[in-house]
């Protein structure tokens, strides 16, 4: 019986199964963006930018490796001091995978943009469609979060992790929603605390992560 019984398998290749399983390798395939990055920002190496639109990464912003930033519905705009977390996307494809261009300004520019105002944080796994969205100054949007084409979200919202604003909706400033769909006013004025609290987190995260702007240059 003793014979039959399968060897275990060493703990290290059950890891590096597992490393691979969860995480694939990033895909650099489709378009290379026009970009626009401030001397200051942080993008790591394995980020990965898509799209016909250009893409503006404004002054001591954080774009963690395996991040996703995607044009191909308008422009991305991130604002000054963003964090935007592994496996966030800006400029997400819909539920169904189309990516929304919205109708065109009077110029005929593309109204899919997807823009983050200042001390924005986009937590792990988090989507924010194209198609005019507009994520507020101070607001966090939680993990596994998703923002819908042309929402507006106002300023420093709580997003909490798996919550939902419908496309096209519009959030008042220092609203807090939960997955279940409850929403409530944040009243503390806590906002100027938490921009410090950004800048502080920026500081570590520059140190931590290699930086490689000029790969998508």
């Amino acid at each position: 019986m003793s014979s039959a019984t399968p060897s275990p398998v060493p703990s290290s290749a059950h890891g590096h199964h597992k490393r691979h399983s969860i995480l694939p390798a990033v895909s650099q395939s489709g378009p290379k963006p026009p970009v626009q990055f401030s001397s200051s920002c942080t993008i790591a190496d394995s980020a990965l930018l898509t799209g016909p639109h250009t893409i503006i990464v404004s002054t001591e912003s954080v774009i963690h490796p395996r991040a996703r930033l995607e044009s191909l519905g308008g422009r991305v705009t991130v604002g000054r001091r963003c964090i935007v977390h592994e496996r966030a996307c800006l400029g997400a494809a819909d539920l169904q995978g189309r990516y929304h261009k919205g109708s065109p300004d009077k110029e005929g520019r593309s109204m899919g943009a997807v823009t983050l105002g200042d001390y924005v944080t986009v937590e792990v796994g988090a989507q924010v469609e194209s198609g005019g969205t507009v994520i507020g100054e101070g607001t966090t949007v939680g993990i596994g979060t998703r923002v819908g084409a042309g929402a507006v979200v106002g300023k420093h919202c709580t997003l909490t992790a798996n919550s939902t604003v419908a496309a096209g909706e519009v959030i008042p400033d220092y609203t807090v929603i939960y997955s279940n769909g409850l929403r409530r006013i944040d009243r503390r004025g806590v906002s100027e605390l938490k921009n410090k609290a950004q800048a502080r987190q920026i500081d570590v995260l520059r140190r931590m992560i290699p930086s490689n702007p000029g790969k998508f240059q």
